[in-house]
């Protein structure tokens, strides 16, 4: 999807001024071979070959118009989706941003509803964090958790 549509756009320029010179060159040659001053049927046969000519070259100029007109509408298309690409990643960044402080928001309250509920005694039993095995600080988790004996 991605592509520098400026330079799609340079390009599908020059494809037309190609086929504008293209076309220019055809109407030159069929000038050129309608000035020649000899007649006879080799000039006939000149003539109608360079005519032959002049028709594929405006032929092959409008191949060149229809490529460029292919390439702006790719270059508008890319343009189209790009755009739509920004406006889905805008939006998705909002809804993500939105439903984030939703949970954080309903984290808060669960915590609030869990804390305010809660037996001190549970919280300081759930808090504590025991002395290693054997050591004297455990003559005073008693009066530390309140009650415990």
């Amino acid at each position: 999807m991605y592509g520098d549509t400026a330079a799609i756009r340079r390009l599908a320029d020059r494809m037309s001024e190609q086929g504008a010179d293209i076309r220019h060159d055809a109407d030159r040659l069929v000038s050129a071979s309608q000035l020649v001053l000899w007649d006879g049927r080799a000039a006939a046969a000149m003539r109608e070959r360079m005519a032959e000519r002049a028709l594929a070259m405006r032929r092959t100029a409008d191949d060149h118009d229809d490529a460029a007109r292919a390439l702006r509408r790719h270059a508008d298309e890319v343009d189209r989706l790009e755009e739509r690409i920004r406006e889905i990643a805008r939006r998705v960044r909002g809804l993500v941003e939105d439903a984030r402080s939703r949970l954080a928001a309903l984290a808060e309250r669960a915590v609030d509803l869990v804390t305010r509920g809660a037996d001190p005694v549970d919280e300081a039993l759930a808090s504590f964090r025991p002395p290693p095995d054997g050591h004297r600080d455990w003559l005073d988790v008693p009066d530390l958790l309140g009650g415990v004996r």
